[in-house]
């Protein structure tokens, strides 16, 4: 299987940003990517039916042969990955706010954190923050309306700029000098973010991490690719491919597909 490929899904194009990471680190690795936009933000959702939709990503994925899973979605990771890691054989990345980072290095001992209902929510954002920010002062943004102008390829647009100043005022007013992008969509809006906050404001997303994590977990389970030259990456997404082929701004190939 070690030539099989690595799916990644999240709740549209946001985990691009994860796949990018990976590509990166594990550039001859065969990627399987599922954007699951018609269902996007899953975070309003409840934990039940965020399950429901990991179960049926992930269904899809073994069917083509995925050797090794990325939920590249925070919301999905922290309300099902338990579940999936114990009903399925393969293994599982999940991904998380990096609070850990943040509250490690800050200064002024107040971080913000952008990220969706579902994330902010779960009981296992609660657990990460208890045990790595038990001490630090963490203001707790839900980024509301932020996927869907994402997903809409409204990065842009005078409303996202709107939502981000609404959203950014508190933290910048406690002073944090730190912000932990808690969705896997954020990173794209970081040029943005970069021109709304103070210079001395660090953005920390986890995908570096999560690509790292990636290539220890393959090598553990004896999965690494054997190919020499550079992996096929394949993107599906059941929302609108046009703009995943914009996200992605490469010649991969992106297909329609009804899931």
């Amino acid at each position: 299987m070690s030539n099989s490929s690595i799916g990644i899904f999240d709740s549209g194009v946001g985990g691009t940003s994860i796949w990018r990471e990976i590509h990166k680190l594990l550039p001859h690795e065969n990627t399987i990517y599922l954007a699951d936009s018609k269902n996007a933000p899953y975070g309003p959702k409840g934990k039940e039916k965020i399950t429901e939709l990991s179960i049926k990503n992930t269904d899809l994925l073994l069917q083509k042969g995925c050797k090794l899973i990325v939920v590249a979605c925070n919301t999905a990771t922290t309300n099902s990955i338990r579940y999936l890691r114990e009903n399925y054989d393969v293994p599982f990345i999940g991904i998380e706010p990096a609070i850990k980072p943040a509250a490690l290095q800050t200064k002024s001992n107040t971080i913000g954190i952008l990220a969706t209902k579902g994330t902010l929510s779960s009981e296992l954002f609660h657990k990460t923050t208890d045990l790595y920010a038990s001490g630090v002062n963490v203001i707790e943004q839900v980024g509301e309306g932020l996927v869907p102008l994402i997903e809409n390829g409204a990065i842009d647009s005078p409303e996202m700029e709107k939502l981000l100043k609404q959203y950014l005022a508190p933290m910048i007013a406690e002073n944090i000098d730190y912000l932990v992008l808690g969705c896997s969509h954020y990173p794209y809006l970081i040029p943005k973010l970069q021109t709304l906050l103070p210079k001395h404001v660090t953005i920390i997303d986890s995908g570096i991490a999560v690509a790292k994590q990636t290539q220890a977990i393959l090598a553990q389970h004896k999965l690494c690719a054997s190919n020499t030259n550079v992996g096929d990456c394949i993107f599906y997404s059941n929302g609108k491919p046009e703009i995943l082929r914009d996200i992605l701004k490469d010649d991969f190939t992106v297909e329609a597909l009804n899931f």
